[in-house]
């Protein structure tokens, strides 16, 4: 979030412009493919990758990491605010591009960010076509006959225009990766849209990852009163993990899990880890189940064996991939204190899941 911090009076009037109805993104990819349609229509985009969890089990490290390969593809900064069409708005904003400059990201983790660094966009398309998922309470989960096949060709093709701006010679291989912590409620229909396609999807520690869900629920709180544009920034991007705009998943048992249990208290994110991963537990052949912990212990034989998995050449550039998880999973110094029976029931989920994990 360090870029929209910065925002000038022109990058909100023209983002004001850009999320004002569903209709203006739809309208500029209608525009893109009349304009632009040449130049990604013999892309092939197969078996792309889609990275998942819920938020801070190490996503955005993964994405960081893969996206250095060079056969896989994804969103970055420069895309917004015409998200839905990156190429069009590519040549429209090259006269006025900003060189890259990376700054820490506002979620204090150490992680640093520039125009060119790959970032989480891809909800906006899922939003846009599923409307009726978002209420006030919460976003509803996804299931294989909630398919839609105008959705799947506006996918496709938008899969085709990232690999197409990102990885220009790799018109013949190139794969579309993203990372989208909401895809976590979307392990089946993903599944039927794409057959081709991987979920990797992250498990951390729940006791930790409680905590560092709790932390920047707070910090996000406070952030979203002093910058209220940031506030609508997230929610214009369909990020509603935290602060102001949090809306759960409304994975099954969550009700029971977090009864009397409010976001500023560690049990509510301790209950809404439960449901999510007992949730991800009965789903389990739908993704490729990876330790957030095991991967920052030795991340250059985790990456190894996820490339070798997903069938991707290293070509070289694994070690440098591998170094941004350096010193990643430090745990907590001080004792976490929350309910005995939901650290236990959380404790046996996360054993489940990771009894035969990628290797």
């Amino acid at each position: 979030m360090a870029h929209q911090l910065n925002y000038s009076a022109l990058d909100r009037l023209l983002h004001r412009v850009a999320f004002a109805a569903p209709f203006v993104q739809l309208t500029a990819a209608d525009v893109e493919k009349v304009m632009c349609g040449s130049s990604y229509d013999a892309v092939r985009a197969e078996r792309p990758i889609f990275i998942t969890s819920l938020p801070r089990a190490g996503t955005t490290l993964m994405l960081e990491a893969l996206s250095q390969l060079p056969s896989l593809a994804s969103h970055v900064y420069r895309d917004m605010p015409f998200v839905m069409a990156p190429v069009l708005w590519s040549r429209l904003s090259a006269p006025f591009r900003q060189p890259t400059e990376l700054r820490g990201r506002a979620h204090g983790d150490g992680m640093e960010t520039g125009f060119d660094s790959p970032e989480a966009f891809e909800e906006i398309l899922w939003r846009t076509f599923w409307r009726k998922k978002y209420t006030k309470s919460g976003i509803g989960l996804w299931e294989a006959a909630d398919a839609k096949r105008d959705a799947r060709a506006f996918f496709v093709e938008h899969m085709k225009k990232i690999v197409a701006l990102r990885r220009p010679d790799r018109a013949h291989d190139g794969r579309y990766l993203s990372k989208n912590n909401a895809n976590i409620a979307r392990l089946d229909l993903i599944g039927r849209m794409f057959p081709d396609a991987t979920i990797l999807l992250l498990v951390r520690r729940p006791l930790e990852h409680a905590r560092s869900l709790l932390r920047q629920h707070r910090k996000l709180l406070d952030m979203h009163k002093a910058t209220p544009f940031v506030r609508r920034y997230m929610a214009d991007l369909g990020h509603y993990e935290f602060g102001d705009v949090h809306r759960p998943i409304r994975f099954p048992g969550l009700d029971a899990l977090t009864a009397n249990r409010g976001p500023l208290t560690i049990d509510y994110w301790l209950g809404y880890w439960i449901a999510a991963f007992e949730h991800v537990l009965r789903h389990r052949d739908k993704a490729m189940i990876i330790s957030y912990e095991d991967t920052c212990a030795d991340a250059p034989r985790a990456l190894a064996a996820i490339c070798a998995r997903l069938e991707i050449a290293d070509e070289g550039v694994l070690p440098k991939a591998a170094a941004l998880f350096r010193g990643a999973a430090r745990a907590g110094s001080r004792a976490i204190e929350a309910d005995r029976g939901l650290r236990e029931r959380a404790e046996r989920v996360y054993r489940a899941l990771l009894n035969g994990q990628v290797h």
